[in-house]
């Protein structure tokens, strides 16, 4: 194998879905809904694809099933460390221990969307300053 090529994400509503992804992670339209004959949308993340597929089988998560994200499936999307801030200040508070997470060579941080999908955003950039928060471990959610 060479690449992924690309990733279908489930989602149940996908007009919201679709401006989420669009408005808030900021993920370039490859081909919007109305360029389907489905209920599809299609984004460029580097060198992979993601389409968003209205099937009605969304993971469906919300706070009473995450208090452990890191035991859950998920797709990470890496960013610089101003988008990793602006995400993670958009979308703090959706459940216990979202993050951010120390892994190492990179921090990442835990959110929904709003079919209740489990994503991740990780950057490897240091931040300027302090952080304003501790990182977390596996072990802080063990």
């Amino acid at each position: 194998m060479d690449a992924v090529d690309h990733i279908n994400v489930d989602v149940d509503d996908l007009e919201a879905c679709y401006a989420f992804y669009r408005d808030v992670l900021g993920l370039e339209v490859r081909r919007e809904p109305s360029a389907f004959q489905g209920d599809h949308a299609m984004f460029q993340v580097g060198e992979t694809v993601v389409t968003l597929v209205e099937t009605g089988r969304a993971d469906g998560w919300d706070e009473r099933g995450l208090d452990h994200p890191l035991d859950k499936a998920h797709v990470a999307f890496e960013t610089g460390r101003s988008d990793y801030e602006r995400v993670m200040a958009a979308l703090d508070d959706q459940f216990p221990n979202q993050g951010p997470y120390d892994w190492g060579e990179f921090e990442g941080f835990y959110f929904l969307d709003p079919s209740g999908n489990l994503l991740e955003v990780i950057t490897s950039e240091s931040p300027a300053g302090e952080r304003d928060r501790p990182l977390l471990t596996h072990a802080d959610v063990e």
